[in-house]
This record gives C-alpha cells, sequence and structure tokens, in this order.
C-alpha cells in the first residue's frame, strides 16, 4: 500500500501552497484501507475545488489503481477548522 501513499502525495503536493503540511494516514478497518490526507487549512479550498471537482478526480485516480487485497480503498479529506 506504500505505492498507493505516494500516488496520493505525488498528485496532492503540486496542487497545495504549503507541500510541507501534508499528510497521510493509513488506517485498516475491517471492509477498507482508509487514507485520511490533511493539508494546511489554507489548501483545503485547492484539494477540494469548485464543486468538489478536484476531490472527485483524485478519488477517481485512487480508485481505479488495483490491489491485491479484498479490502477496499478510500481516501477521506480531512478538514481541522480552527
Amino acid at each position: 500500500m506504500k505505492d498507493l501513499s505516494e500516488l496520493v502525495l505525488t498528485i496532492v503536493r503540486p496542487l497545495v501552497t504549503y507541500p510541507e503540511q501534508v499528510q497521510l494516514e493509513v488506517t485498516e478497518s475491517k471492509d477498507f484501507y482508509e487514507y485520511n490526507l490533511t493539508v494546511a487549512p489554507e489548501d483545503i479550498g485547492r484539494i477540494i475545488g469548485k464543486q468538489g471537482r478536484v476531490a472527485k478526480a483524485i478519488r477517481t485516480i485512487v480508485y481505479g489503481v488495483r490491489t491485491n487485497a479484498p479490502k477496499k480503498v478510500r481516501l477521506n479529506i480531512i478538514d481541522h477548522k480552527e
């Protein structure tokens, strides 16, 4: 699953103003590998995009990657409003 983490980071880092604040945590539940993406508060709009188009495009790419595991992949964009 390391390759999938690198894929997400490779897509997201060029889109944000503060690439050093991009964090990706992977958790495993019963049915999913959950990738929790956190970016700087100023960059959350860049990742979601107008009407969620950028987030949808990122998820389409990530969900299209085949995994050998029977679990599905889920990408969550975490918004820490302060």
